[in-house]
């Protein structure tokens, strides 16, 4: 056989991350690489354009399944598939009895039972064959009674307690944050959780009976960092408390569920779900589990948090997206929103199509064949590692304030993450952070899906000595302004000026502004030739707004006299400029003369129309 050795392409000089990035400065002519090319997350973490073999190089190799689990609980990944474990949300029993029966004979395979349907077990999970189908309740402090209740539902069908098996979920710090108290004290709870464990043991039940909801924290609106972070840091208290009563971590570590947010980042959530089992496994062994106490094995569930109630249907988008980012990061098991759900209780419809996005993932998609593809990745490995590394040092900022009890107590991880939801919530108002359908390209035809009121404000509330965390969606704001104009549409009139390549940019940008608070825009095919001309025109529009379109270098000489013309009107509109003058003085002379705001890239589009909504009576 005659042998190869030349190199493909050898006649080309290898380029080096610096040569690339020397061309990629002379293309951006000037402007800042960092400002154009890096983004920062709300995680503190700039992602660069590009990452190179050289970003990895001093990580150590890893494989699927062995510690520290970065790729992978299992050597085989998903090959074993994935518990596609749904919730009906029915409220009433018999309803969430009848919903589950019939979505368990369409493809999912696992059952996710809220605390306020377990005191109704009988009703609930009649007919469902519980040897059969794995069973998560999420108990908060009520795990065991919840547990006693199933095992006398299975003693009354002469079923052995073996059949109870996957989880019933301790989570007293989740409900105590979630709610401002327990129903007893936390040492109360903790005596429970060592009880309940201690009874899965003798009975023989391969049951989880430690659960962390670290998702509550990202549906207050943290970031991955803080999700990550209090997270383990709930973890660790939980293994504490149990040593304090006499479990050590190789026989609690098997028995822990961690249950996260998947939101939209697609990368950051793939990468954080990697990051959860290599902090979790180095707190394991510093707590002196070995090897198969250090496993994570974890949930995930669609956020809430970037759900909207416009134009419900890309929400479809959204969770197909977040499903994806959960099997790629290695769920265990995955519970996909439906559609609607922030709107109404879904039907039969929308609760089919989000399980089939499950089903798609692995019968066509065939995600379920293949193990840890995101395994090498300079981007992801590199991320991972960033975002464990900046858990971990919150997470010992915790530790140092007495573990995550006292730093509940203290309220602490609450301040911070109402930090972050309202930076969050900002870039939204701002539209730095775009919601497509709602702050972003709304459709003005489109009626609002329901009367859902907002979830929370931003502040959080504080009941029984304890701040809690309140979920909210990031959509609030802008919805809560479209339902303002939904009855009648409000105009806002474009007087652009000069020819179309002088003002088409900024009325593009007005329109698309004003469009998120339910205005809808009015203009002329041309633009005017003076600002008398715009004056009149937009008078006769009978719109309340008015915004001047143009260049800065024409504004001195359009602005005061246009301005001037419409706020002598009987019924003076309120006087708008498309952009922001570039000094102080310029400003003032703007507002002398009759303007009343600027709106811009940086504007808070959600405050500004809200005013603008009062000024008029709507």
């Amino acid at each position: 056989m005659n042998v190869t050795t030349q190199s493909l392409f050898s006649e080309f000089p290898p380029a080096t991350p610096a040569d690339w990035r020397k061309a990629a400065e002379e293309f951006l002519d000037g402007t800042p690489f960092d400002k154009k090319l890096v983004t920062r997350t709300p995680e503190g973490i700039d992602l660069q354009p590009i990452y190179t073999k050289e970003d990895t190089a001093a990580l150590a190799e890893s494989w699927p399944g062995l510690a520290p689990f970065v790729r992978g609980s299992s050597p085989v990944g998903a090959r074993l598939g994935w518990l596609i474990c749904q919730e009906p949300g029915d409220a009433e029993p018999a309803a969430f009895n009848a919903s589950l029966l019939h979505d368990l004979k369409r493809g999912q395979n696992a059952v996710s039972l809220p605390l306020a349907m377990s005191a109704h077990v009988a009703t609930v999970l009649a007919d469902v064959d519980l040897a059969a189908v794995p069973l998560f309740v999420r108990a908060g402090a009520d795990a065991l009674p919840v547990a006693h209740s199933l095992l006398a539902l299975l003693k009354s069908r002469g079923r052995p307690a073996t059949d109870l098996h996957d989880g019933v979920l301790a989570d007293p710090l989740g409900e105590l944050v979630l709610s401002g108290a327990l129903p007893a004290s936390l040492e109360k709870a903790c005596d429970d959780m060592a009880a309940l464990t201690r009874l899965a043991k003798t009975e023989g039940l391969a049951l989880r009976t430690l659960g962390v909801d670290a998702g509550i924290w990202a549906e207050a609106g943290a970031n991955a960092v803080q999700e990550l972070a209090f997270g383990l840091a709930t973890g660790v208290e939980y293994l504490r408390q149990l040593d304090q009563r006499g479990l050590a971590a190789d026989e609690t570590g098997p028995r822990f569920l961690f249950t996260y947010a998947l939101g939209s980042n697609l990368f950051m959530e793939i990468a954080k779900l990697r990051a959860a089992r290599l902090v979790w496994a180095r707190a394991v062994g510093a707590a002196g589990g070995e090897a198969d106490a250090q496993r994570l094995v974890c949930h995930g569930r669609t956020t809430k948090w970037n759900k909207t109630v416009l134009d419900p249907h890309v929400n479809l988008l959204r969770t197909t997206t977040e499903a994806f980012a959960g099997i790629i990061g290695g769920c265990a098991g995955l519970q996909v929103g439906a559609f609607d759900e922030c709107i109404r209780t879904p039907d039969d419809f929308s609760r089919r199509l989000a399980r089939n996005i499950q089903i798609i993932l692995a019968e066509e998609c065939q995600l379920d064949r293949v193990i840890d593809p995101a395994g090498g990745s300079w981007y992801i490995e590199t991320l991972t590692r960033q975002l464990a590394d900046k858990a971990w040092t919150l997470f010992q900022d915790i530790e140092t304030r007495g573990g995550m009890a006292a730093a509940l107590t203290a309220g602490y991880p609450q301040s911070l993450v109402e930090k972050t939801a309202a930076e969050r919530l900002s870039a939204t108002a701002t539209r730095r952070d775009g919601i497509i359908g709602t702050n972003l390209h709304p459709n003005l035809r489109e009626k609002l899906s329901g009367a859902v009121t907002p979830s929370a404000p931003v502040a959080t509330a504080v009941t029984g000595g304890i701040k809690r965390i309140v979920p909210r969606r990031r959509a609030e704001a802008f919805e809560a302004l479209r339902r303002r104009t939904e009855e009648k549409r409000p105009k806002v009139f474009l007087a652009g000026f000069g020819p179309r390549k002088q003002h088409a940019a900024r009325a593009d940008f007005s329109s698309g502004f004003f469009a998120a608070g339910g205005f809808e825009a009015v203009s002329e095919k041309k633009g005017f030739e003076t600002p008398e001309a715009a004056a009149q025109a937009a008078l006769a529009s009978g719109a309340p707004v008015v915004v001047l379109c143009s260049t800065d270098d024409t504004y001195p000489a359009l602005v005061p006299v246009c301005a001037q013309a419409l706020k002598a009107a009987a019924k003076p509109p309120i006087v708008v400029i498309a952009g922001m003058p570039a000094t102080p003085e310029l400003q003032q002379q703007f507002k002398t003369a009759g303007v009343d705001e600027f709106i811009h890239i940086r504007a808070n589009c959600e405050k500004i129309l809200a005013g603008f909504l009062t000024q008029i009576g709507l």
